[in-house]
């Protein structure tokens, strides 16, 4: 316990430094938040148009595709928005970049992790839970189990992230490959499940565990199951401690870029 306090206390700081950086540049930082936003409105008006015509598509309706926008946006944006550089770890990778991030005491993939923040992330967050107060009006014990369920959400963006960024251990420059299967994570993520039969409901809880990040979180959400929440807990730590697996057996290919840098 006394561990995970102190990285907490770790990834506290880093929270505090990286957003205190981004304000340097404001007028960027809230724009970019700002742009985020609309962009995820522009979907959930789609998607509103969409259930005026069908008022219900295979059991859901227009409340749990919200849900489900909600859950994704706010589980996306908590991941990046506190660990940023999960998104950039193939160029890391590739350029030879973690060289420097080898000189910090403790793990390397949290310091690595937590180094960046990325802006938009804050508006996906902000969206997320915006959306999900204001259309759907949950009570405290929803509320309080969609919270939590964001964060389940957030460790399996994260965890993926690192999974795909890892691929340039064993196949070298693989940016574009790791960029198509997180936009394919991020698609999958934003649409009901029920739309998906046969295998490619077994690929969104393996390939791409889309249904960690969706389908188990609604339907937790939808009747208050606790089968469903522990499922979609059980199913993000499976992804975290198979992307450090991932992470620390391919580390072992790594080739320095021989870099000199300082960091403040």
């Amino acid at each position: 316990m006394s561990v995970i306090i102190s990285y907490l206390k770790l990834a506290a700081v880093y929270i505090r430094l990286n957003f205190k950086a981004h304000l340097e540049y404001r007028g960027a930082f809230v724009t970019q938040v700002f742009a985020m936003i609309l962009n995820n409105l522009v979907w959930v008006a789609f998607w509103a148009l969409f259930f005026t015509r069908f008022p219900v598509l295979r059991g859901w309706n227009i409340k749990d595709v919200i849900t489900l926008w909600a859950m994704a946006s706010a589980g996306f944006g908590i991941a990046h928005a506190i660990c940023g550089n999960a998104l950039q770890l193939t160029s890391l990778i590739v350029r030879g970049q973690l060289d420097v991030w080898m000189l910090y005491p403790r793990a390397l993939l949290p310091h690595l992790l937590l180094g960046q923040m990325n802006a938009t992330a804050w508006g996906d967050m902000l969206f997320g839970y915006g959306v999900y107060i204001f259309f759907v009006k949950p009570d405290a014990l929803h509320f309080a189990l969609f919270t939590g369920l964001t964060i389940s959400a957030a460790l399996v963006f994260v965890g993926f992230s690192v999974i795909t960024g890892s691929l340039s251990f064993f196949l070298g420059n693989s940016e574009g490959l790791a960029s198509q299967w997180q936009n394919a994570m991020i698609t999958f993520s934003t649409y009901p499940a029920t739309l998906f039969d046969g295998w490619v409901k077994l690929l969104l809880y393996t390939l791409i565990p889309a249904g960690f990040v969706t389908y188990l979180p609604i339907e937790a959400l939808r009747s208050l199951s606790w089968l469903h929440t522990l499922g979609a807990v059980a199913g993000a730590g499976a992804v975290i401690l198979i992307s450090v697996g991932v992470f620390y057996y391919g580390l072992r290919r790594y080739t320095s870029g021989n870099l000199m840098e300082m960091r403040g």
